[in-house]
C-alpha cells in the first residue's frame, strides 16, 4: 500500500521517506498542498501522513479530498527526535494495519 507523507519541512520529509524506505515501504513525499492534491488525484495512495506543520484549513481540506479518493487511513503526526524511531513506533504499525484492511 503506497503513502503519501505531507510535511512542510522538506528534510523531515526526506528523513521519513529514508525510514519508510529503508524498511521496506512505498511512499512518496511532498512539501505543498498543490503537490499533495495532484498526487492523490491518482488514487495510488491508501494511507496519507500529515506533518505537524500542516495548518488546521490545508489539513481539513487535504482529509476530505484525501477520503473521495481511495485513501483508507489518514496520520495526523508531528515528529520528534530521533526521527527514524519516532515513525517506526508511530507511523509503521498504522501503515501496516491499514495494509492488512484492504
Amino acid at each position: 500500500m503506497r503513502t503519501l507523507v505531507l510535511g512542510r519541512t522538506p528534510a523531515r520529509v526526506t528523513a521519513v521517506l529514508a525510514t519508510l524506505h529503508a524498511d521496506g515501504f512505498d511512499a512518496e513525499g511532498v512539501s505543498t498542498d498543490e503537490e499533495a492534491l495532484k498526487l492523490l488525484a491518482t488514487e495510488e495512495f491508501g494511507v496519507l501522513v500529515i506533518g505537524g506543520g500542516v495548518g488546521p484549513g490545508s489539513r481539513a481540506a487535504i482529509k476530505e479530498f484525501a477520503a473521495e479518493h481511495r485513501v483508507r487511513h489518514v496520520i495526523d503526526g508531528a515528529l520528534s527526535e530521533p526521527f527514524d524511531v519516532y515513525v517506526r513506533r508511530e507511523f509503521e504499525p498504522l501503515i501496516r494495519k491499514a495494509a492488512a484492511e484492504r
